[in-house]
Order: C-alpha cells, then structure tokens, then sequence
C-alpha cells in the first residue's frame, strides 16, 4: 500500500495520511487499526543535506528524529531517536524527521557526520506506526532541495517536476 503526505504531495496511487509527524502517526494508526495492508510505501520529497542532488530518488528504511538544537547542545531526549527495519543499517540512507525545516547550511555537516543524508517530516512517524502494527515499511523520496537558506524557494521551484518524476519512477514498473 502507498501512502503521502498530502495536500501539495498528493499522488492518484498513494492514499494522503496528513503532514508532520503529530498528523501522520494520528492518521496513520487509525487506519491501521481498521486495515492491515502487507507493506507500506511512504512516498514523498527530501531536501538533502549534501550528499544527495536535487531529483535524485533514493529508498530509505532507517529514520531519526533529531531537531537542530541537539547539534549545539541546547537540547537532549530520553528516547529511543532512531529507527530502522533496515537489515544492514550501515548502508542505509538515513531520513532525519522534523516538524522543522533545516534552512542553515551549517547544520547539514552535523546531519552528515552522523551518517544522515535527507530530511522529510513524515517518515519517523511512519516507521514508529508500521513498527508498532508489525508492518513491513520503506520510503521512497525525491529530492527537492539542499538545506540550506534557499530551501524553501527551491523546493516550490523543484515541486511540480519532482512529483512529477517520482510517480513517472513509480508507475513505470507498474506498467510492464
């Protein structure tokens, strides 16, 4: 089963289960508790942190949740903020998620220090859900922008094309 995020990352094939972590996990355990599909494909945009280029589409079954105060020692957390239904952890693309969208490029050396190339707000909460109703789960992500000062801007510039490519990259398998 497909699922988004909704509202502007919509696709036909994907059913919408809310934007942010808060609305995703809401959303998404009330439809599993009616429905078990066998797998979960969340499907969405990136901002990469340097390692990845804009429209480059990558597969990710790992996430964190780390907010940019960590990196300054402003903030701490007492829970478990990594998850991963990866079977080699090591070679995976790690997808940090966020309420937050990380405008400083700065920021993005510490993401990439500890191994994490994107950021998309939902799929933290999409792996902690399929986790906790035994689903199996991965994300597929295009990326839209670097993070940094012009995330923003590139992101609404790269939107329509990236949404565009990914389904193209989806439904093209489907089709044969």
């Amino acid at each position: 089963m497909f699922i988004c995020a909704g509202e502007s990352e919509t696709f036909d094939f994907a059913k919408p289960m809310g934007i942010g972590m808060v609305d995703m996990a809401i959303n998404l355990s009330r439809y599993l508790e009616n429905k078990t599909p066998p797998f979960l494909m969340f499907v969405g945009t990136a901002g990469s942190y340097g390692k990845h280029n804009v429209f480059d589409i990558v597969q990710s079954k790992t996430a964190t949740n780390i907010e940019n105060s960590f990196f300054n020692a402003k903030a701490y957390t007492p829970i478990d903020n990594m998850i991963s239904v990866a079977q080699e952890v090591s070679r995976e693309t790690i997808v940090n998620s966020s309420n937050y969208i990380t405008t400083d490029r700065n920021l993005s050396k510490h993401y990439l220090a500890k191994g994490i190339s994107l950021e998309n707000m939902e799929f933290f909460a999409v792996l902690r859900v399929a986790k906790e109703f035994n689903i199996p789960v991965a994300g597929l992500f295009i990326v839209t922008n670097y993070c940094n000062e012009n995330a923003h801007r590139d992101f609404m510039t790269n939107h329509k094309e990236a949404m565009a490519r990914l389904t193209a990259y989806i439904k093209e398998p489907m089709n044969q």
